[in-house]
């Protein structure tokens, strides 16, 4: 793949003109993404930002007692490290990779460089917290009030929306974990997915045969944070250049 393959693959870089991407385009550095990585942890100093291509990366909120819980994941739809422009410098939460693949990877003032131009990078970066804090609104939301069942096909479909195929390696456990339900409930509501014919699981990887039946079961969660997304980013007049 060229560099521009890459670039097309995530949704804030294609989104940018041209000529700010040509500026950034020979920092950014291609990295693997290898499963269970911890891009950053609580309160930790976030050197770099990174733009996921075929990666997730989920960011956890850490209990005392070792409990996590996702409140966002991120694919090809954005970036990790908003702590940066927003003026924190760290985030209370961990970021770790929740499906392997590639990503590029910024150093933080270079990026911070780019955004205090107070030009395109800034309206996009921007627009791209909107969409992230509807996420993690929803995200509340969505485990206060629905069933196991429906924010497992959230949580299928957001996952799915951000990989560039219909494949996710991740063994029950760690989706419990991410959720923050018993192990149990995820075995339940995964095997009445595959009863449906909506998906298939087996040895840790996760086959979505009918998104549209996923889609047809998800609650309303899934469906508010696309359509925002789906509104602040609509898609680019032409590629990048």
């Amino acid at each position: 793949m060229t560099d521009l393959d890459h670039s097309a693959l995530n949704r804030l870089l294609i989104n940018l003109p041209s000529a700010e991407y040509q500026r950034l385009k020979p920092h950014l550095e291609l990295v693997e993404m290898p499963l269970g990585e911890v891009i950053y942890e609580p309160g930790g100093e976030l050197r770099y930002v990174y733009f996921p291509l075929t990666c997730i990366v989920s960011l956890l909120y850490v209990m005392e007692n070792g409990a996590s819980a996702e409140i966002a994941v991120i694919g090809n739809d954005g970036m990790i490290g908003v702590a940066l422009f927003m003026g924190g410098g760290s985030m209370p939460n961990r970021a770790v990779v929740q499906s392997a693949g590639q990503a590029y990877r910024l150093r933080g003032q270079l990026m911070m460089q780019e955004f205090n131009q107070f030009g395109a990078m800034l309206q996009l970066l921007l627009r791209y917290t909107q969409a992230l804090i509807t996420q993690m609104a929803q995200t509340a939301v969505c485990n206060r009030h629905h069933t196991v069942d429906q924010q497992l096909c959230r949580w299928l479909l957001l996952s799915l929306d951000r990989l560039p195929t219909n494949e996710l390696t991740m063994t029950q456990e760690l989706i419990a974990n991410m959720l923050g339900v018993r192990r149990e409930g995820v075995t339940e509501a995964a095997g009445k997915l595959q009863q449906a014919g909506l998906i298939h699981y087996s040895r840790g990887r996760i086959t979505i045969l009918d998104r549209a039946g996923l889609e047809a079961r998800v609650c309303e969660c899934y469906h508010v944070v696309k359509a925002e997304s789906d509104r602040l980013f609509p898609p680019p007049p032409m590629s990048l250049n």
